[in-house]
This record gives structure tokens, sequence and C-alpha cells, in this order.
């Protein structure tokens, strides 16, 4: 086994079913049940060369649930790299301080050139517009969470992807894990300029899977039991393609007009985010917040036990998770919102 996480394609089917099934046994640390300290005295870089929250933080939170200790690092400004230090050189440095790395980078394949040099294990926190694989493996969890509430099979479902699908590395993640399994029919929605990459739709499709492509939202679609919507990612356009997305129409909106129309009424609504909740930004809409059907809270509290268990499996201590535990010692809320639905409940 690798001893990094670098691309979904380091992942087989099996290896997937193995992560789920530790993070599975992770779910009542992440829900605040249980306490674990199976990684005490480990200490995780979290190293964010680019813009982050959720990322950044749920990582940091699975490490300390683990019992860890963290050191975080964001930005090039307060970076030695802003000093002309080369990737290898801080991979290497930062190998002898800390046990474990997440690395987030703008430039695409610059984790795995900074994995090249040390053992220690590196996970893909995002490479550019290249891949984010723990997003895809939490989103691919949440996904069969959600089947199983509703007593559906992901066998020949059928996911609609639509937004920024050229530089979103979300989508370019989730579509290769999900191209892992038997086949699916997935149905692509962006602008023109942010289609998919063609090369990820010929993979997927040479593995079996059905692929169509269409340019608005604002038609019939048959039996949609995901959508995934992506922000549009300006920060990574050309100077063209800024002036062509000044504005974008109504049409690529999800929102709950688009959902009472065109989607079945058990249709599951998920998000990366962030989302651009601002008028006019044509990403998820706001309208959908406290419906049964937006996925997006669930997909983010999903995150901690998923990459505890890459914590846990990279590390070789998944096998000490349940003689490790013990009750938590303080108060922990039913739900984490007023707003969520019923069976979000944490106990």
């Amino acid at each position: 086994m690798s001893p990094h996480l670098l691309s979904v394609d380091d992942l087989s089917l099996e290896a997937v079913e193995h992560l789920f099934t530790i993070a599975r046994r992770m779910e009542p640390v992440a829900r605040r049940q249980k306490i674990t300290r199976v990684l005490e005295g480990a200490v995780l870089g979290n190293l964010f060369f680019e813009a982050s929250t959720r990322t950044r933080m749920s990582f940091h939170a699975a490490f300390s649930r683990l019992g860890g200790s963290v050191c975080d690092t964001t930005g090039f400004t307060f970076s030695s790299m802003a000093k002309g230090e080369s990737l290898y050189d801080t991979s290497r440095v930062m190998a002898g301080y800390v046990d474990a790395i997440v690395l987030r980078h703008p430039d695409q394949g610059s984790v795995a050139e900074f994995a090249r040099a040390i053992n220690v294990p590196v996970i893909n926190g995002g490479d550019g517009p290249g891949e984010h694989p723990s997003q895809a493996l939490l989103d691919l969890y949440t996904i069969r969470q959600e089947f199983e509430r509703l007593g559906k099979s992901l066998s020949g479902a059928h996911l609609l992807l639509t937004g920024d699908l050229k530089y979103g590395r979300t989508v370019h993640s989730l579509m290769r894990l999900l191209s892992l399994h038997p086949p699916l029919r997935i149905t692509l929605v962006a602008p023109p300029g942010l289609e998919m990459p063609g090369e990820l739709v010929d993979l997927v499709a040479s593995r079996g899977h059905r692929i169509e492509s269409r340019e608005s939202l604002e038609t019939h679609f048959e039996s949609v039991d995901v959508v995934y919507t992506t922000r549009i990612q300006k920060e990574r356009f050309t100077q063209e393609l800024l002036e062509r997305f000044q504005t974008l129409s109504d049409e690529f909106r999800v929102n709950r007009a688009f959902l009472d129309r065109y989607c079945p009424p058990d249709t599951i609504v998920m998000h990366p985010l962030p989302r651009d909740s601002r008028p006019g930004a044509n990403d998820l809409d706001v309208d959908l917040n406290g419906d049964p059907r937006l996925a997006i809270f669930r997909q983010t509290d999903n995150g901690i036990p998923v990459r505890m268990a890459i914590f846990a499996w990279l590390m070789g201590v998944d096998h000490l998770i349940e003689q490790s535990m013990r009750d938590v010692s303080w108060r922990v809320p039913s739900q984490l919102s007023p707003d969520d639905a019923s069976f979000d409940a944490l106990s």
C-alpha cells in the first residue's frame, strides 16, 4: 500500500470499501459520543498554500479527535516558499517535524511532487484544478448514507453534475471514484467553456457508464437521484473566461423551483462548498436551507469520520479503534442546527 493518498486513482473499490468500514467505526467519535486517543503523541502538518476553511478545519478536527496534535500553516506569504524554497526542500524539512501531512497547493501535480521526497504519509487536500480525493470519498460516503436512508441502491443510479466542471477538482475526483462502481448514469451540465475535461469523460465512459452532456438545467431530467453542483471557480479563470462569465443566466441555478419542477421528490442535493450565496451567483440557492433534500451539511459532517479513517488507515492504527474508546464527558447537543432534518440527530 502506498503511504500517501494523492489521487482517487490510488484506490481500488476494495480499498474504498475498507476505508468506509473504518469510517463507520469512527462514527461514535465523529458524532461526539465517544473519545479515542489512537494517535496520541502524533503530529499533523496542515500545509495550505491556497485558501480553505472546511478542508483545513476538517482535517484538523479529524486528527485531533484521534488524539493527535496539529501544526497549521496557511498561504505562501508566511512560508519559506516565498523565499524560493523548493517543494522538495519544504517536504523533507516537514517530514522531520510531523508524522503526517495534508497539503493544498494551487498547482496541479504539486502534491505528488511533494510526496515523492518523503515516506511520511501525505494527503492531497487539493492541487489546483487537479484532484481532491478526500472530498470525493466523503461525497461517495454521503451518497451511500443517503441512499441507505431512502432504501435506494447505487447500482444504476442517475447523478446530475452541474456548475464549473472544468476547474472543479471535486467533481474530477468524484467522477473517477464513481467509475469504479457498476454502471451508472451521469448527466453533465456546464456553461460553454466549463465542461468536464474530455479525457475524464472518455475514461468513465470506457468503464461502462452512460454519460450525457447538456447545456442547460432548464430541461426535464429522468429520475435524478443526486444533484451535485459546484461553484464557478473564477479564481482559476483566464482573462478571456473572466470577461465571458461576468454574468450567467439563471439556467444554471439550482434552487427549490428547479428541484420541484424537474426532479423527483427524493432527489438528494449536494455541493462541496463553499457555495456563492450572493445574488446572481448562479450557485446552489439558499432557498433550499432547511429542506431535507439538501444534504450539504450532512456532507460536511461526514468529512470527519472519513478523514479520521484516512489517517487511521495510512498510519496503521485502525485495528485499535474500538478498544481505545470511552464516553465523552461534556454535554453534546441533540442536533447541530435547529434547521437540520429530524434524521440528523447526533444521538
